[in-house]
């Protein structure tokens, strides 16, 4: 029992070997692009100013909405990351060849890319609380939906990163990815001005679907015990789903180096 218990930290690290290495490193490249950290809550703001000159009765969701977004462009930003190293760079067959595990690879990129952008984040997130007056229970399910977020977003940028060979063919699909989970959906806006019918489907997106979490315990948006079900479901299984198959891919990658 001793020595399996001596074991068990090696095989741990050895799975995520090169991890803390990799994320500051992505931290240091990522925090060279200022402009870019200043410049990634811009949808939100034009959203939230929109909203509270024309529409002020729903800034609430809109605020919510918006700190779940940030998060989700954190998938942009990896899918650009890892795209940019593996086809520009080519850096992607070095990172591969060192040490380095596969998971620590997706994973360290991630967790660096979400650091450097965090700022955007945690300041929508104060926003958010302090005019929303969120009570702590829902401000520690938001930001539990933010991880689930993350984790979904990021291990789907990710994947897409690998499926081209070149950066032009990646422009098109990224937008689609973008529109379809973080702009169409009810996420600025409030679940019931969404189609009838088609509420239960929105929910079954990630973005969405956490986004309504959040709203309905803060008492905004009442939704069915169903609905909320659904709406929980569809985020775990998705993230875990996403997160899955980016480790997949990472390893599967790595071998066709």
């Amino acid at each position: 029992m001793t020595s399996l218990n001596a074991a068990l930290p090696a095989v741990a690290r050895s799975r995520w070997r090169g991890l803390g290495a990799l994320i500051g490193t992505e931290l240091r490249v990522q925090l060279h692009e200022l402009t870019s950290i200043a410049t990634s809550f811009i949808v939100q703001a034009v959203f939230l100013v929109f909203v509270g000159v024309l529409a002020r009765e729903y800034l609430s969701y809109t605020l919510v909405g918006a700190v779940v977004f940030s998060t989700f462009q954190i998938g942009q930003r990896v899918q650009n990351e890892a795209a940019w190293i593996r086809i520009d760079h080519k850096l992607h067959e070095l990172y591969h060849a060192s040490p380095m595990t596969p998971e620590a690879y997706f994973l360290g990129m991630s967790v660096g890319v979400l650091t450097a952008y965090s700022a955007p984040i945690v300041l929508l997130f104060g926003v958010a609380d302090y005019l929303v007056a969120l009570a702590a229970p829902v401000a520690l399910l938001l930001v539990a939906v933010l991880v689930a977020e993350f984790v979904f977003t990021a291990s789907v940028g990710y994947m897409i990163s690998t499926w081209f060979k070149n950066m032009r063919s990646i422009w098109p699909y990224s937008t689609l990815f973008f529109n379809f989970f973080g702009v169409l959906p009810p996420v600025f806006y409030p679940l019931f001005l969404f189609p009838k019918a088609l509420q239960p489907v929105a929910l079954l997106l990630p973005t969405a679907g956490g986004t309504a979490l959040v709203e309905h315990a803060d008492g905004i948006l009442p939704l069915p015990t169903d609905w909320v079900i659904l709406a929980a479901m569809s985020l775990l299984v998705g993230a875990s789903l996403a997160f899955v198959g980016a480790v997949y891919w990472a390893r599967r990658i790595s071998r066709e180096r």
